[in-house]
């Protein structure tokens, strides 16, 4: 409702999927900034803070992509970085090792995927097949398996922070102009 009584429109699905876009990758950024540096590259982790940042930038930006055919990569991507794990492709082999990126490279990379998420929301047919091979759903269902990826590694990330500092990250429900509890 309005403060006027009046019901609000309903936004349109391209709207939603903006504002939680946007909203899980503010989340994801509250973490960034508040990770300690001790957190940044601690080896007590397989998947560094860094690495898992990084990765969950990577595949967000290639799946706001049209296809994977192309998806151009960040200027600053390092050859298989990206996974972190083992290659898909070669199960044995684990993924290359790397120095760690900046934490002010990471928000580069961070902004330059939130400053996307509009134009490459708006350009997308939500009814159009995902674009990529492995994904067999099609672009709606992409954008909300993006949306649960990013979530999915910002609350892993939030956790490593909480445990570190005792610092928590506050709740970020939409990016509309309206925040809601969680």
């Amino acid at each position: 409702m309005k403060e006027d009584g009046a019901p609000r429109p309903s936004p349109s699905m391209k709207a939603v999927l903006k504002s939680q876009y946007l909203a899980a990758l503010e989340m994801l950024r509250r973490a960034i900034d508040a990770c300690h540096d001790s957190v940044w590259d601690d080896p007590a982790f397989k998947n560094r803070f860094w690495r898992v940042a990084y990765h969950v930038l990577f595949y967000t930006d290639l799946y706001l992509s049209r296809s994977e055919n192309d998806f151009r990569p960040w200027e600053k991507h390092i050859h298989e970085i990206n996974f972190l794990s083992a290659i898909p492709w070669e199960p044995e082999r684990e993924a290359a090792v790397a120095e760690p990126y900046s934490k002010e490279d990471i928000l580069d990379y961070l902004h330059r995927v939130a400053d996307g998420v509009g134009p490459r929301v708006d350009a997308t047919d939500l009814d159009a097949p995902s674009g990529f091979s492995w994904l067999p759903f099609n672009k709606l269902e992409l954008q909300i398996y993006n949306i649960r990826h990013i979530q999915h590694h910002a609350a892993q990330l939030i956790e490593r922070v909480r445990q570190a500092t005792g610092v928590g990250i506050e709740w970020v429900g939409t990016t509309d102009g309206e925040q809601v509890s969680g």
